[in-house]
C-alpha cells in the first residue's frame, strides 16, 4: 500500500469512526487524539498490520489524514494508540533486534526520570551567498547542518529558526512479580515528548509508578571514546502512548456494582470479624494483631492546618517476635492486599534503597533521583522485614519518613523533598533471637528508642508452649498442608482491596463529642496514674522522678485508630465505640511493652527513651550521692563508699554498677584509677 492510498484510507477511517472525538479534542484545546487499535483492525486489517510493522510511517500518514479534515482551528494533531493487541506485549528481557522499528507494548516500573528538556525536531537555515532557505529535519541525536546549497556553497549556514518540543527520558524496569528464580530485573530507556510530558501526564511517570508503554523500538548508536561509533547499539523506545497500570488506594476504580456490594457489606453486623478473618486466614490466632492490621489498612485522616503543619493519618505498626511466629507471612500478605504494596527485607536493603539515591543520568546528562521503597510505596504500604538486621545508619533514614512523611535529599546539587505518605508495617526479632519470658520486653527490643517511639502500636509475638493452643495450631497448619486450596477468606482479596480503597477515597470521619471525651478521659486518667499530689511516683519517699504512662504521640495514635475504626463501618462520624476499640488496642500494646514491674505502672519512657522512670530516678540518686561524697572526701571518690550510701537508700550493688557504667559511657564520670570515680 503506497503512502497516498494509506492516507486516503485513514481519512475514511477517521470520518467513519472518530471524527466526533477529533472535533471534541480540537475544540477543548488538546493537540492529541486517542484511537483504539481494535477499531483500526475492524476497519481494515492491512492498516493495522502497517501500524505494527512500520509505525513511524503509518502514524505520520494517520496524522496527515487528520490535517486534511476541516477542523475548528489549525493545529497539528498527534495520534496516541490505545488497546494494543496482546500479541505485541513483550517483556523487556525478551526484546531482540527483530523487534527494532516495530510497535511494541510493555509494562514496567518507573525507576528513574530525567528533567524535561527542549529538543530540536527541525531547523530552518539560510545560505549567506544566495539567500535560499534550507529545511533540515533533526532525527538523530547529533545536530545536523546542510551539507551544501544548490548555489555550490558548503558549510557555515546561518540558522533562521528551529522547532523545539519538550522531551524527557524515563527508565523502565521489569516488574518484580514477573521475575523467576535468580533473574535480575532488566531496564530500558523510554523517550517521551510533546503531550506525553505535559504536567498532567508527568504525574503518571513519577518514580515508583507502574506504567504501560506503547511505542516504537529504536536503536541508538554508542559513541566510543575515540569518537567513532560502536558496532553494538543501545535500545530505546520512542513512546507513542503511556498510561498508569497500578493505582494507589486513591486511584482504584470502583464500579457501581462494586459500590453497591461494598455498602451492603458495611451494614453487616460482623463487618469487623469478617475483615479480621480475611487479613491473613492461613495464619492461626493473633486476633489483636489482625485487628490492628485492619485499622492500619484503613488509616486515619491526614489533616493540614492553616500554619502549614500536617498531621499524618497513616498508622505504623511494629511486630517484634520469636522466630517462626509467622511475622514474614503477615507482611507478605499485607503487601499483596495493598494496591501499592512493597516488601523489603532488612539485611538486603540500604538507606538509599529505602529512601532515594542520586544517580548520574547518562542519556540527558546531569543527575537524577532514583526512588527507594518508601517513595515507591507513596499512598500505599511498605512492609519492612528483619528491621533489627539493618545497620544503624540505614535505620536513621526512616526517622523523617515515618513521622513527617517526607524525605529531604541534598546530594550532588540536588535539593529535593520527596513525599513518603506511606504506611509502614515492620517486623523484627528480639535482641537475643528469642524473648526471655522473665526479662523485661522493652529492653529486649533491639531498636533505637527514637525509632520505636514513631510506631503507633508495638506487638510482641511470643512463642510460649501451651498444650491447648499448640494442638489447635498444629491442626490448623497440618490441615493447610493436607488441602492448601481449602482455606478461603470470608472476603475475596480483590474485593477486600476495593473495600479498603473505597473507605480511604470516600470516607473522612470526624470525631464526635462522645468519642473525643472518651479519648480525653483516658489520656488524662493515664497521665495522672500512680502520681501523688507532691509529684512523687506512687507516693514512695525519696522518689523524685514521675513515671509518664502515655505521651502526646499516643494521643494522636488513638485519634488515628478511632478514625480507622469508623472507616471500617464506612461511617462519617467517629463514635464512642470506635474510641473504645482504639483504647483497647493501645492499652494491650502498652501493657505488653511499657509495663514497669518495679513501679507496677505503664511507663512510656521504656519505649520512647529506653530508660524507665524508676531507672532514671536511681540515676539521679547516684548522681546526688557522688556530689555529697565529693563535698566530704574530695574529687576522687571510692566506689565502695558509693555502694554503702546507695545500699542505705535501697539500691542494690548490681544496679549501682550498671548506673556507673552508664554514667561513664555518657561522660558524666570517669575512672582515674581502679576502684575510684570522679565527676567530669
Amino acid at each position: 500500500m503506497n503512502a497516498e492510498e494509506q492516507i486516503r484510507k485513514f481519512q475514511e477511517f477517521i470520518e467513519d469512526t472518530c471524527k466526533a472525538n477529533l472535533l471534541e479534542a480540537v475544540s477543548s484545546g488538546r493537540d492529541y487524539l486517542h484511537i483504539d487499535f481494535s477499531d483500526i483492525s475492524k476497519f481494515d486489517p492491512a492498516l493495522a498490520e502497517g501500524l505494527i510493522n512500520s509505525p513511524e510511517d503509518s502514524i505520520k500518514s494517520l496524522e496527515m489524514a487528520c490535517s486534511q479534515i476541516d477542523l475548528p482551528r489549525e493545529t497539528k494533531i498527534r495520534i496516541r494508540l490505545t488497546n494494543l493487541p496482546e500479541a505485541q506485549k513483550i517483556l523487556i528481557r525478551n526484546i531482540r533486534s527483530e523487534h527494532i522499528g516495530k510497535l511494541v507494548y510493555l509494562e514496567g516500573l518507573v525507576r528513574q526520570k530525567s528533567d524535561v528538556r527542549p529538543q530540536v525536531v527541525s531547523t530552518k537555515f539560510e545560505c549567506p551567498s544566495c539567500g535560499q532557505t534550507i529545511y533540515v529535519l533533526q532525527i538523530d541525536q547529533s545536530f545536523k547542518e546542510p551539507s551544501k546549497c544548490s548555489c555550490g556553497r558548503k558549510g557555515k549556514f546561518s540558522i533562521l529558526s528551529k522547532e523545539l518540543v519538550d522531551a524527557q527520558v524515563i527508565t523502565l524496569e521489569e516488574l518484580p512479580e514477573r521475575l523467576e528464580g535468580g533473574e535480575q530485573p532488566k531496564r530500558i530507556k523510554i523517550f517521551l515528548k510533546e503531550d506525553l510530558v505535559s504536567p498532567i501526564s508527568e504525574k503518571k511517570t513519577n518514580p515508583g509508578s507502574k506504567v504501560k508503554v506503547a511505542g516504537q523500538l529504536k536503536e541508538v548508536p554508542i559513541i566510543l571514546k575515540s569518537g567513532g561509533k560502536s558496532t553494538t547499539f543501545d535500545l530505546l523506545i520512542e513512546a507513542n502512548q503511556i498510561e498508569a497500570a497500578e493505582e494507589d488506594f486513591y486511584d482504584v476504580q470502583i464500579s457501581k456494582d462494586d459500590e453497591k456490594q461494598i455498602l451492603e457489606l458495611s451494614r453487616d453486623d460482623r463487618i469487623y470479624e469478617k475483615l479480621i478473618d480475611s487479613i491473613a486466614p492461613s495464619i492461626y490466632g493473633y486476633e489483636k494483631v489482625k485487628e490492628a492490621l485492619v485499622l492500619q489498612m484503613m488509616g486515619g485522616v491526614m489533616k493540614k492546618r492553616k500554619d502549614e503543619i500536617t498531621t499524618r493519618g497513616d498508622i505504623h505498626i511494629l511486630l517484634v517476635g520469636d522466630p517462626g511466629a509467622g511475622k514474614s507471612q503477615i507482611l507478605k500478605r499485607i503487601s499483596r492486599i495493598a494496591p501499592k504494596g512493597r516488601y523489603i527485607s532488612g539485611k538486603s536493603v540500604t538507606g538509599a534503597g529505602m529512601t532515594a539515591a542520586v544517580v548520574r543520568d547518562e542519556f540527558l546528562g546531569g543527575w537524577s533521583l532514583e526512588a527507594g521503597a518508601l517513595v515507591l510505596a507513596n499512598n500505599g504500604v511498605c512492609c519492612i522485614d528483619e528491621m533489627d538486621k539493618m545497620s544503624s545508619e540505614d535505620r536513621g533514614a526512616l526517622h523523617e519518613a515515618l513521622e513527617q512523611q517526607t524525605l529531604s535529599i541534598s546530594k550532588a546539587n540536588i535539593h529535593a523533598t520527596l513525599l513518603t505518605r506511606t504506611t509502614v508495617l515492620a517486623a523484627a526479632n528480639p535482641e537475643l533471637g528469642r524473648f526471655d519470658p522473665y526479662g523485661n520486653l522493652a529492653e529486649q527490643i533491639n531498636l533505637p528508642p527514637t525509632l520505636i517511639n514513631r510506631f503507633d502500636l508495638i506487638f510482641p509475638i511470643k512463642d510460649m508452649p501451651d498444650p491447648a493452643k499448640d494442638e489447635k495450631m498444629a491442626k490448623h497448619i497440618l490441615y493447610l498442608h493436607q488441602s492448601p486450596e481449602s482455606m478461603e477468606s470470608e472476603i475475596p482479596t480483590a474485593f477486600l482491596k476495593k473495600y479498603i480503597a473505597y473507605a480511604r477515597q470516600k470516607i473522612k470521619p470526624v470525631l464526635t463529642g462522645g468519642a473525643l471525651n472518651e479519648i480525653k478521659e483516658f489520656y488524662v486518667k493515664m497521665r495522672s496514674l500512680g502520681a501523688t499530689d507532691d509529684g512523687n511516683l506512687s507516693g514512695r519517699e525519696g522518689r523524685t522522678v514521675r513515671a509518664i504512662p502515655i505521651s502526646a504521640r499516643q494521643l494522636e495514635a488513638l485519634v488515628r485508630l478511632a478514625e480507622a475504626s469508623a472507616r471500617v463501618r464506612l461511617s462519617d462520624k467517629v463514635a464512642k465505640k470506635d474510641s473504645k476499640r482504639a483504647i483497647d488496642l493501645l492499652t494491650y500494646c502498652l501493657l505488653q511493652v511499657g509495663f514497669d514491674k518495679e513501679s507496677g505502672m505503664i511507663d512510656i519512657d521504656r519505649i520512647s527513651t529506653g530508660i524507665s522512670a524508676s531507672q532514671r530516678d536511681r540515676i539521679y540518686l547516684i548522681k546526688e550521692i557522688i556530689m555529697e561524697l565529693e563535698g566530704k572526701i574530695g574529687k576522687t571518690i571510692p566506689i565502695d563508699d558509693i555502694l554503702k550510701a546507695a545500699f542505705g537508700k535501697g539500691i542494690s550493688e548490681s544496679d549501682v554498677e550498671e548506673i556507673l557504667e552508664k554514667l561513664k559511657r555518657s561522660g558524666d564520670v570517669y575512672e582515674p584509677r581502679y576502684g575510684f570515680v570522679s565527676r567530669m
